[in-house]
């Protein structure tokens, strides 16, 4: 019965870690740009440089 406190302990420990990570993370903008992600497939992208080939 024991094991039980310390792993309901254990469990809320580590609830505080991941909520104290949400909040710096919320605070610090990672979750700022909505609008990007949605329409990035529509963006083309950047055309390749064409080299000369090799002439040996």
């Amino acid at each position: 019965m024991n094991i039980f406190y310390l792993l309901i302990g254990a469990s809320l420990f580590a609830a505080l870690i991941f909520l104290g990570l949400f909040i710096w993370a919320v605070k610090s903008g990672q979750f700022d740009d909505n609008y990007t992600p949605s329409v990035r497939i529509l963006f083309d992208d950047d055309e390749p440089i064409e080299t000369e080939p090799n002439l040996k």
